[in-house]
């Protein structure tokens, strides 16, 4: 009874039966505390936990394998990782599952390296591994992003026929994807004889998350063709892909492939359809969606939150979080990089203050990188920039290059190019290898007329072998996807292209514009350099853009 109780997570009513049978006068055996001691784990209940182990010394049971066992995951999931290692060095004869207890011990509280030095452990015995010993294994490997680690279980695996093993190859999979070596991650996926939807959903989402997006599209292309239906996450894949891509119409496909009340009732589909369409723009079915949602957790909420405050409509998500407080769902961090993000676009800066100062005060939330980078942020658009530089001093932590560069920004929109000067030397510390910062410093000092600090810069980017990288703007045209460089002169339309820039310059000239040449490239004169600005990739694209849409009437830029 206690173990069909257990079967079915009826954990209070196992530990109520257990009791009476107690009560009742029977003793427990070597098959009644396994169960019983499951259902104390599951409830947390160390108490009644410590009092069954007592039992079981008394009864004679403490060398019994399975029991024992049991004791490890006990006192592990109570949060007690130091008892649960002393039991399972105290059973006399250990096998598999008692390994694969302490081992997912060690990965429950983080200590992933610890995980994998008991395997190391295990190996050594005359045991062999199982397959889920083998799969938590490689979650270690995961979460320590190790990929040596990953190799050196691949080729175990390997040596034991274990990679035919559809749940081993697809954690492999998993290893390889989220340590970024996609050449891998396929190689282990095109070798599995057989596949199941969680297999393709895993491969679709580690394109998607490595930013291969045109990758994940053609695998669920090619899922189609094998007549694999997409699940949740695959679509959850598909739609992360599309919304890198800019791809709103594949994504609605994408979509469709899951029937409707089922992503309503799923957050992670939910939550991926409410951020494609507000990194589109499209809040109004993004909020539609929203609304459909049968559950609401705090990341669609999140979600919903940020893609207002990031579309322009701030005043709104800042009444929903004042919803999401009156729900008792409690903001995490996310929350208000959302809130705080919404704020600097608008340029709400007492608001923005207000949020980020209620973080720890209210909310006792820890500040990150992230935080502060809104800041800086909100307060170099503003025009504040020593406050800016200050906040950075302040930081408990050290500034990355996202957040000096945002200060990097508005020192080149406030022209002040002192501070700038000083940021760009932290930018080249934290990415030697970024051209363009090295490219930036070398234009502020020829516009100071430090020629001999500018020629170093230079000279030091040619002795490291430092390029400079193109960068491209891409536009999507009836459906195909054109790119463009700085200066492309390749494009089949280009002659068109060009005549529209001219046309649009000309009308712009006429309006007062006045192009700014400041830090386009350095080492060519002011005349070149407005012929660059003018042929900018964007601009391009663009171009190509309205020469491609039909338009009633006068033409609109």
């Amino acid at each position: 009874m206690i173990r069909g109780l257990v079967s079915n997570d009826c954990f209070d009513d196992a530990v109520d039966f257990y009791s009476l049978m107690r009560s009742e006068g029977f003793l427990p055996n070597n098959f009644t505390f396994p169960f019983v001691l499951k259902a104390c784990a599951r409830l947390l209940d160390l108490q009644l936990g410590v009092k069954i182990h007592t039992l079981v010394v008394k009864a004679g049971f403490h060398y019994d394998v399975f029991v024992k066992t049991s004791l490890v995951c006990l006192y592990a999931k109570c949060g007690f990782l130091e008892d649960a290692h002393k039991v399972f060095d105290d059973i006399p004869k250990k096998n598999v599952v008692s390994w694969t207890t302490i081992i997912s011990a060690y990965i429950g509280v983080g200590k992933s390296r610890e995980a994998i030095d008991m395997f190391r452990r295990l190996l050594e015995t005359n045991l062999v591994p199982d397959s889920f010993t083998v799969v938590r294994v490689l979650s270690a490997c995961t979460q320590l992003g190790d990929i040596n680690c990953g190799e050196w279980i691949h080729k175990w695996i390997m040596e034991m026929g274990m990679v035919r093993n559809i749940f081993v190859a697809t954690s492999l999979v998993d290893v390889y994807a989220k340590c970024g070596n996609m050449e891998k991650a396929r190689g282990v996926f095109d070798g599995m004889p057989e596949k199941d939807i969680v297999t393709w959903g895993a491969m679709i989402q580690a394109y998607a998350l490595n930013g291969l997006p045109r990758e994940a599209m053609d695998l669920l292309f090619q899922m189609q063709r094998e007549n694999v239906k997409p699940e949740c996450y695959s679509v959850v894949g598909v739609l992360s892909a599309c919304t890198r891509l800019g791809a709103l119409e594949l994504g609605e496909w994408a979509s469709g492939l899951v029937d409707r009340n089922e992503f309503l009732c799923s957050l992670i589909v939910g939550t991926a359809l409410i951020d494609l369409y507000a990194k589109y723009g499209n809040m109004a079915w993004a909020w539609e969606v929203f609304k459909g949602m049968k559950e609401k957790d705090r990341v669609v909420w999140n979600a919903i939150i940020s893609g207002l405050a990031m579309n322009g409509y701030v005043k709104i998500s800042f009444g929903l979080f004042g919803q999401v407080e009156k729900k008792g769902i409690k903001p995490d961090g996310n929350t208000f990089i959302g809130l705080l993000c919404g704020c600097t676009h608008a340029g709400l800066v007492d608001e923005d203050m207000q949020y980020f100062n209620s973080m720890d005060r209210v909310f006792s939330l820890t500040l990150i990188v992230e935080h502060y980078g809104c800041m800086v942020d909100l307060l170099s658009r503003a025009g504040l920039l020593d406050e800016a530089h200050q906040m950075i001093r302040n930081m408990p932590m050290e500034a990355n290059a996202i957040v000096w560069g945002a200060l990097l920004g508005a020192c080149r929109m406030h022209r002040d190019t002192q501070l700038a000067e000083l940021v760009l030397k932290q930018l080249i510390e934290l990415e030697p290898w970024n051209s363009r910062n090295h490219v930036l410093l070398s234009n502020i000092y020829s516009t100071n007329l430090k020629w001999d600090e500018a020629a170093m810069i230079r000279l030091s980017m040619n002795e490291k072998g430092i390029q400079k990288l193109q960068r491209c703007s891409w536009i999507k045209v009836h459906g195909i996807v054109h790119e463009f460089f700085v200066g492309d002169k390749y494009h089949p339309l280009l002659e068109k292209i060009n005549a529209k820039l001219d046309e649009l310059t000309k009308k712009m000239k006429v309006a007062g514009y006045i192009p700014t040449t400041d830090y386009v490239l350095f080492d060519i004169e002011e005349e070149e350099n407005e012929h660059f600005l003018g042929c900018h990739g964007e601009k391009l694209a663009i171009a190509l853009g309205l020469i491609s849409t039909p338009h009633k009437g006068s033409e609109k830029p």
